[in-house]
Order: structure tokens, then C-alpha cells, then sequence
């Protein structure tokens, strides 16, 4: 088992990263008070719940569970309020624990529960998707989807522990295991070139689900958004990095409909349309955008999305939180491993990157 901490002064909390990790020996000094409620999904549940449920039964807890039906498209305010129901009606108070067990969804919305319910109580992350484990469960960013935009509605709340159990990747299917490796990927393209030579090197045992190597890219994921998230836990200035290719990506969810693409999907072919208008800049070469686009494909992740009407494509991304004083700023790549936030870009060039990297119609 490897540690990492986010450093976060007294809210200071450790990232356990290994396989078969025992939640009954890591979760017991973090579990403060004496009721748990553990919110997860009709999919994960089955796997995991019980084994959960009897760790925290082991240290004396009471614990009771909130299942949601798995998908994107139930990160709403609807499905929001069934975590309080059950908070409410099993009688917690304000210090229980409210322990996402599950993938980003999960994370994101029982974290903003956590965050809301009686004002704040406490909140442990076990991710257990890729995509998760390197990118939503750490940071404190939680929150729902809104019609007009994704994750518009939250709050950051930061968890007093995550577990990062690399056992539970073998039952994620292909496809999710791939929408993970688009965060890996963001990691090295917007600040470690030499991580994206290592994950050129490892990619296909990656996507074979090697247990040892996803450790690794865990590791390094992780230790890079903690790093970001001490130095900026509220998004002021440099965490906005760690956004590459999800303004792009965040349009193409929001105009398709939460969960016809995975998120990671979406930020795949958003990191090539940050490539592709970095390189019309004058940036990244062509052979620079012809590497972050041979990483993504052999990762098994699109490089273009559906055709969108270049309006609607536009009226998504005005809705973005990097929006300032009406003025749009993305995440664009000064080279490979180096990128920056910017609004000194030509929207006509932004124009037809989008267009570039789209399906045709």
C-alpha cells in the first residue's frame, strides 16, 4: 500500500492506494462519530456493500445505506434529495459520516450531501472507478448537474480520508476502465511530459487492467492533483489546470445528454480540441497533436464526437465556471506537460477546432 496526503493544513487527509485494502483497519480513525450512511449505486452495491457494512459494524457503528440507480444522468437534484430522506429518516445527526462508495457520480453527489446536510458532517471517498480514484475523489470538488450545465450546482467539501482499492478495477467494464486513463492522460499532457512517455510505454497493459501499473498511474494522478489542490483548493488560480479539455468535454455531455457519453469519454476528445487550438496558436506542432491524439486512441477513448451545431456547441460552453466578467477562458497547452488558463485566443480558430474534431453530420 502506498500513502499520499493533501495537504490542507488541519483538514490535512491521507490517500491509501493498493489492493485489498481492509477498510475496517484504515477507515477506524476516521469515522468520527457513530452513524454511518453509506451512498452507493444499484451496480456497485452488490459487490461491495456488505464487506463495507461489516467493517463499520466491526468498529461499533450504526450503519444504514442510501442505493442509487448508476449513471450520469441521475446527478441531479431529484436524486440528491433521496440521500437526505434516508439521512432524515434513519435519524442522523451532526456527526455522522456519509461514505461514497461508487464512481464519480457517487463520490460527487454524496459528498455534496455531506457538504449541505445539518450545515456539514463528515465524508469519506472509496472510489471505485479509475476516473474516480485519480480525478473526483480527491480535491473536495462535489456537486449535481443541471440542465443547461454540467456540475453547476455543488459545494467543495473535502473528504477525512480516501480509499483507493486497485482490486475493485477488475469488475469495471472496458469501457469505464478506459474513460479513467483520459484523467491519467490530462495529468501528463497538462504537466509531466516525462509521465506521458511512461504511459506511452505502458498504455496497452493498462487497458489490459495490469494491477501493478495502474497502481502507479494512480499513484502519480493522485500525486499531482494533490499537489495542485494545496497550493489552490478553491479554484482561484492554478487548480483550473487540472479542467484541460473539460470545457470542450463538458459541452459534448451536456448537448448529448448526461450519460450517452462517460465524462472521461468526453474529456478525450475535448484534450484534442485544446491540442488542435493550441497548435492553430502556434503552440504544440502538428506532431505534438498527432501524439496526444495516438495516446488517447490507443487508451481506446473517440478523438472526435458527434456532430453539434457549432451554435449550440458555443451556447454549452458559455455556461462553463471558467467563464469570467462574460469572458471565456480555457485551458490550452503552451507544449506538451506545460498548460495554461488563457483568454487571449482567437475565437475563430476556436471555432474550427471544434469543427475539425467533429464527426461529419
Amino acid at each position: 500500500m502506498q500513502t499520499l496526503y493533501v495537504e490542507l493544513g488541519a483538514r490535512r487527509y491521507p490517500i491509501y492506494i493498493g489492493s485489498q485494502l481492509d477498510p475496517e483497519q484504515l477507515l477506524a480513525p476516521y469515522v468520527l462519530g457513530k452513524q454511518v450512511m453509506i451512498v452507493s449505486n444499484d451496480t456497485v452495491a452488490p459487490l461491495y456493500l456488505q464487506h463495507y457494512e461489516q467493517a463499520l459494524h466491526n468498529l461499533g457503528k450504526t450503519v444504514a445505506h442510501c442505493i442509487l440507480p448508476d449513471g450520469e444522468q441521475y446527478k441531479n437534484i431529484e436524486h440528491l434529495n433521496l440521500i437526505f430522506d434516508a439521512l432524515l429518516s434513519s435519524g442522523f445527526n451532526r456527526d455522522c459520516t456519509v461514505l461514497a462508495l461508487g464512481g464519480g457520480v457517487i463520490g460527487d453527489m454524496a459528498g455534496f450531501a455531506a457538504a449541505s446536510f445539518q450545515r456539514g458532517v463528515y465524508f469519506i471517498q472509496v472510489p471505485t472507478t479509475l476516473l474516480s480514484q485519480v480525478d473526483s475523489s480527491v480535491g473536495g470538488k462535489t456537486g449535481i448537474n443541471h440542465p443547461l450545465g454540467k456540475n453547476m450546482i455543488g459545494a467543495f467539501k473535502q473528504p477525512q480520508v480516501v480509499l483507493a482499492d486497485m482490486a475493485q478495477l477488475k469488475t469495471l467494464p472496458p469501457r469505464e476502465l478506459s474513460a479513467g486513463l483520459a484523467e491519467v492522460i490530462k495529468y501528463a499532457l497538462l504537466g509531466d511530459v516525462e509521465f506521458l512517455t511512461w504511459l506511452e510505454q505502458h498504455i496497452d497493459a493498462l487497458v489490459a487492467g495490469d494491477e501493478t501499473l495502474l497502481a502507479e498511474a494512480v499513484y502519480r494522478s493522485c500525486a499531482h492533483k494533490a499537489r495542485i489542490v494545496a497550493n489552490d483548493e478553491k479554484e482561484q488560480g492554478e487548480r483550473a489546470l487540472l479542467n484541460l479539455g473539460h470545457t470542450f468535454g463538458h459541452a459534448i455531455e451536456s448537448y448529448l445528454g448526461y450519460g450517452v457519453w462517460l465524462h472521461g469519454e468526453a474529456v478525450a476528445t475535448g484534450m484534442v480540441m485544446a491540442a488542435d487550438l493550441s497548435c492553430r496558436l502556434g503552440w504544440l506542432s502538428e506532431a505534438d497533436v498527432a501524439r496526444t491524439k495516438n495516446i488517447i486512441q490507443r487508451a481506446k477513448l473517440p478523438i472526435k464526437c458527434p456532430a453539434i451545431p457549432l451554435d449550440e456547441f458555443l451556447s454549452f460552453m458559455s455556461h462553463d465556471k471558467k467563464v469570467l466578467n462574460g469572458q471565456l477562458r480555457l485551458v490550452l497547452m503552451r507544449q506538451l506537460g506545460q498548460a495554461i488558463i488563457t483568454k487571449d485566443f482567437d475565437v475563430e480558430l476556436m471555432q474550427q477546432a471544434i469543427l475539425a474534431n467533429q464527426e461529419k453530420a
